[in-house]
């Protein structure tokens, strides 16, 4: 993996960066996380800018999940349930999204990021269920703002050693979804007591 990460990287550049970020939102079955830790390790060496990478990791993220959301609005649940499966879209995926949409609301479009699987859904159920486009961009693109600031300093402090986040990412992946769950849900509480305060 590291070896083409490193040639993809090498011959795209920053653009490269971009579309396969943006290519992995919308569902194809790309390393996100993994090339953003590498990303953050090329900057950790001076090969890459910190800004530029930053700035097109994040236009990836928001683009890929903009095109996921109008893709539900046009297209709808019928054909995520018949070619979902094909992208390693299952039924219990889009089940377990609109759970968690159930609980939390649009805040699953912040969160969706930290969880493989539901971040490929999640934008299109927004979609699909006519969410508000200002209230998706909000979250979604706070989401990604985030997410992509905490594997690039991942990857920025873990240096040569970047490829062990996949290891801790498959032992520690369902306590990071509990975690921002439960932190989503304690930031809400905290907005709707200061709503009622005022």
């Amino acid at each position: 993996m590291e070896h083409y990460l490193h040639y993809f990287i090498n011959h795209f550049g920053y653009i490269g960066i971009m579309i396969v970020l943006m290519l992995g939102i919308v569902g194809m079955p790309i390393p996100d996380e993994l090339l953003l830790t590498y990303v953050g390790y090329r900057i950790s060496v001076g090969s890459l800018s910190y800004p530029i990478a930053f700035i097109c990791s994040f236009f990836g993220a928001t683009i890929g999940i903009s095109i996921s959301y109008c893709l539900g609005v046009v297209l709808g649940l019928p054909f995520l349930r018949k070619f979902g499966p094909k992208i390693h879209i299952t039924e219990k995926r889009m089940e377990q999204t609109k759970t968690l949409f159930a609980k939390l609301g649009p805040s699953v479009l912040f969160i969706c990021y930290f969880i493989p699987g539901i971040r490929h859904v999640a934008a299109f159920l927004a979609g699909a269920n006519a969410y508000d486009w200002k209230k998706f961009m909000v979250y979604a693109y706070s989401g990604a703002f985030v997410w992509i600031f905490t594997f690039l300093a991942i990857g920025n402090y873990l240096g040569e050693n970047w490829i062990k986040i996949k290891q801790y990412m498959d032992s520690y992946r369902s306590f990071f979804a509990l975690f921002f769950i439960f932190l989503v849900v304690l930031l809400t509480l905290y907005w709707y007591y200061q709503q009622k305060k005022k």
